[in-house]
């Protein structure tokens, strides 16, 4: 555990120290604005519960992008610039990187989401909303976005330069993004196993409305794990074939 957070805490350190981080969180933070102002609390009366359920939907899409670029350097990039050799030839192991790594971002992303904390906030002084569900929603953009992250960190174990690492994120994140509508013009079984497998439609609207279903934290961590562990083995093999 020692050496994953060595691994993440420098990772993390890269992330305030470039302009990359700021600048991912400024336009997260901007976009999320403009949405919230223009579709979440809109021109027509709303009840508080649903403004916030609205900022939740519209913050998601702003998670998944916001996860996609802080995650296709972490493996990408160290190929690019040949520190990779320097990875393998450490005393850590494959899996001690990926999570070392996977943490890293996912924590910067925590940050990112802290800091949009004063658009619930205003919703709260001019209206009525629980703590609870703004605890549920945030949960949902942290468990979207760190899916979002190891599928991204997988991706990027695979390429072998940013921009691939990016483009190869992004074609897996939309397939399991769209395979809810998939799901709608298929036949059984495939019908259902698709609805399962959408990362957002199913999974992520009760937390919105602030329910928390224990199956949908199943679903999202198990994801997390089996990207993660599919990046351990795609970088064992990488260091195998030298």
């Amino acid at each position: 555990m020692n050496k994953t957070w060595q691994i993440a805490s420098r990772e993390l350190t890269s992330y305030f120290s470039t302009w990359m981080g700021y600048i991912i969180v400024a336009a997260a933070l901007i976009i999320d604005g403009l949405l919230f102002n223009a579709f979440a609390v809109g021109n027509g009366a709303k009840l508080s519960a649903d403004v916030l359920e609205g900022f939740f939907y519209f913050s998601s899409g702003m998670s998944m992008v916001a996860g996609i670029l802080l995650a296709m350097r972490l493996v990408a990039e160290e190929k690019q610039n040949g520190t990779i050799v320097l990875l393998y030839s450490s005393p850590l192991s494959e899996r001690q990187i990926i999570y070392g790594k996977f943490l890293s971002a996912f924590l910067f992303s925590m940050v990112m989401h802290g800091v949009s904390i004063y658009m619930p906030a205003l919703i709260m002084v001019h209206g009525k909303i629980s703590v609870g569900h703004v605890l549920a929603g945030y949960t949902s953009l942290a468990l979207l976005g760190g899916l979002t992250i190891s599928m991204t960190l997988f991706a990027s174990t695979l390429a072998s330069n940013q921009l691939v690492a990016a483009v190869g994120g992004s074609f897996i994140v939309m397939i399991f993004l769209t395979l809810w509508m998939v799901a709608k013009i298929v036949d059984q079984p495939f019908k259902d196993l698709f609805s399962w497998l959408a990362i957002h439609h199913d999974h992520f609207t009760p937390f919105g409305s602030g329910i928390v279903n224990l199956k949908d934290l199943v679903f999202y961590i198990g994801m997390i794990v089996f990207f993660l562990e599919s990046s351990t083995m795609a970088l064992i093999g990488r260091r195998c074939q030298g």
